[in-house]
Parts: structure tokens; C-alpha cells; sequence
């Protein structure tokens, strides 16, 4: 399977092939800001498997243990496309919400960070759930 996200307006894409090995909500007060919503949906592929192609800028963030993590965005729209985490090494990570799919499958199997998760949220299914 071939999945193509974008940003919203279109200038930079991932295109992922396969399956992702990892399908997470994180509720951190970092990705709240970033995503502009009350938690980040992202699908992690091995980085072998995702062709990045338009003009990125990075920007690194240090977040509140101490790991980094290298977001990649447009510069026209400030889209995340991508981002990389040194605690996860050979692997991309694209917020779900870019492939602009509906039907995005699988849901997520782990929720982190859940000690900061808004009231009126609840993650269901089969997931993991870390504070």
C-alpha cells in the first residue's frame, strides 16, 4: 500500500510505502501546540519507506524529558510533514491528519502522555495508555 500526505497547501508530501509500524495519539502540551488541537495523531513507517519531496525547514524541539525531536513543515503554509525523534533512530513519523483520509487505518494502539490529556477526550479500542 502507498499512502500521500500534504500539507495543506500541497508545496511538500510524504509519500509511505507499506504499513506503518506505529499508529499513536500523544497528548503533550508540545503536540497540542503544534497541532493546534487537543492531541497529535501520527503513523510512524521505517525511514527507508517515506519519500520526503518539496522545500522543508526544520526545527528542533527539546521536550520536557530532555529528547529531541526535528520537525520538517512548508514554508508557505507551516504544515508539519514530517518529524524524526532521537529515541526512535531510522524512523519518520507523519501527522495522520495529512493524508486528509477518513478511513486512515489502523487507529492508534497507544495514547502517551494521557496525564495531560484534555477532560472531554477518550481514546477507545485496543490501545495502550500511558501518564
Amino acid at each position: 500500500m502507498v499512502r500521500t500526505a500534504q500539507c495543506s497547501c500541497g508545496a511538500v508530501t510524504a509519500v509511505c510505502e507499506g504499513e506503518p509500524i506505529r499508529v499513536s495519539v500523544c497528548h503533550c502540551r508540545n503536540c497540542q501546540r503544534r497541532s493546534g488541537s487537543s492531541f497529535a495523531a501520527q503513523a510512524r513507517w521505517p525511514e527507508a519507506q517515506v519519500v520526503l519531496s518539496g522545500e522543508m525547514r526544520d526545527w528542533v524541539l527539546t521536550g520536557d524529558e530532555g529528547g529531541r525531536a526535528t520537525f520538517r513543515s512548508c514554508p508557505v503554509c507551516a504544515g508539519t510533514i514530517a518529524y524524526t525523534i532521537d529515541s526512535m533512530p531510522g524512523v519518520v513519523a507523519i501527522p495522520i491528519g495529512a493524508f486528509a483520509d477518513p478511513d486512515f487505518a489502523p487507529g492508534p494502539e497507544y495514547s502517551v502522555y494521557e496525564s495531560r490529556k484534555h477532560s472531554w477526550v477518550e481514546i477507545t479500542g485496543p490501545v495502550e495508555h500511558y501518564d
